[in-house]
């Protein structure tokens, strides 16, 4: 039997008003499918998603299960046995979130799949956990990550007015004529300014003066509760994983290298390449490889930050380059290859090359390639080879 306090949350939670903006990947989503999964960063929007999807169902309320794995309740509870006694009294959307909280849920899920007649969709914060059993769930579970909040989406939940989302082609090619239409009805730098700072989590809407402080409980989180909880990563250990994201927000990430980032970590390289594999996953750091031609045993991968939102939560003087590089990886690696480029900053999808900069910084260093930008800050519109970097924030 479910637990009465099980139910009660789910009736109460059910019952509570959600935002009314919804994330770009609701529409995505392709609500006929059986069994789905929504997994990215903490305070992303999953647990709000799900529940703004069973507000707008035709399914009636109490047809509708919400359980959190993360509930005391939860602990020794089997996700199978619930979803059996929702299906007997009639149940037919059962809502998991925070599934990697509950040990084998991928092997549950698919008996839960290949035994009833009900919907499931479950959410996860830990990528690590859910990548490593998701193989189990392979041709049943259908897959979607939900990345932080873009630009664009946090200019229409600012203004209350939709903005339209651009390929990657489309700026390359057209980023004069988006600028235009932007800046035509609003002020890009000044929602621009203000994103770098508290603009990548939906939560920053319930206050922007305890932003920071939540932003710190979500790293924190993010370490010594999914990472630790699932490598079994002693605590002290811990804080070299910690040591690493201090030293990515005030070091620009051309000077990193092997010998100096695991000296000031106190890690051989193997293990701490380990660890930085693991915090990639976790949603925590970008770890950018060098594109066609540029592996050596020397430099490893390009490290930063997840978002620029994480700049001004750990340090009091973040550096400018390393906050412009992050915003644009954070925002085009969604969808695209990005790599590090030794002639220009970046190559994305092994096409477009991209030098990150201030509004003086020159096409000079590009001049010898094709298809290659300046993209820089503190411009709302640029030239044919010149792209501002805001415009970078339209892409999803």
């Amino acid at each position: 039997m479910l637990p009465p306090i099980l139910r009660q949350a789910s009736q109460f939670i059910l019952t509570q008003a959600q935002p009314i903006y919804r994330r770009f990947l609701h529409k995505n989503i392709d609500f006929s499918e059986r069994l789905i999964c929504v997994k990215g960063a903490r305070g992303a929007g999953k647990t709000t998603l799900l529940l703004q999807y069973a507000q707008s169902t035709e399914i009636p309320q109490e047809k509708i299960l919400y359980v959190a794995c993360d509930h005391p309740a939860m602990v020794d509870l089997s996700l199978y046995d619930m979803a059996q006694d929702f299906f007997q009294e009639g149940g037919r959307l059962f809502l998991v979130d925070e599934v990697h909280k509950a040990k084998g849920f991928a092997k549950e899920l698919k008996a839960v799949y290949d035994t009833f007649d009900i919907q499931v969709i479950f959410s996860g914060s830990s990528a690590l956990r859910i990548d490593h059993e998701l193989a189990d769930l392979s041709r049943r579970a259908v897959i979607y990550e939900l990345p932080v909040l873009s630009l664009r989406e946090f200019m229409e939940i600012e203004t209350g007015s939709p903005f339209e989302a651009y390929s990657l082609d489309d700026i390359v090619n057209n980023h004069q004529a988006i600028s235009a239409d932007v800046c035509a009805r609003i002020r890009p730098i000044e929602l621009f300014q203000k994103y770098l700072r508290h603009g990548a989590y939906p939560f920053y809407r319930e206050s922007t003066e305890t932003y920071i402080q939540k932003l710190l409980e979500v790293i924190n989180i993010t370490i010594d509760s999914d990472l630790c909880g699932l490598y079994n990563i002693e605590p002290k250990k811990l804080d070299k994983l910690k040591r690493v994201l201090y030293m990515l927000c005030s070091t620009p990430p051309v000077e990193l290298n092997k010998s100096k980032l695991s000296n000031a970590v106190g890690a051989s390289w193997p293990t701490l390449s380990k660890y930085l594999e693991r915090m990639q996953a976790g949603s925590l750091i970008h770890s950018i490889r060098g594109g066609a031609g540029m592996q050596t045993t020397t430099r490893p991968n390009k490290l930063m930050l997840n978002n620029p939102n994480m700049f001004f939560a750990l340090c009091a003087s973040p550096n400018a380059g390393a906050v412009r590089e992050t915003f644009f990886v954070s925002q085009v690696s969604r969808g695209h290859e990005v790599h590090y480029h030794d002639e220009g900053d970046f190559i994305v999808d092994e096409k477009y090359i991209f030098e990150i900069g201030g509004p003086g910084k020159t096409q000079k260093q590009l001049r010898k390639q094709s298809k290659a930008f300046v993209v820089a800050d503190g411009i709302e519109s640029g030239a044919p080879w010149q792209i501002p970097l805001w415009v970078l924030g339209m892409g999803y």
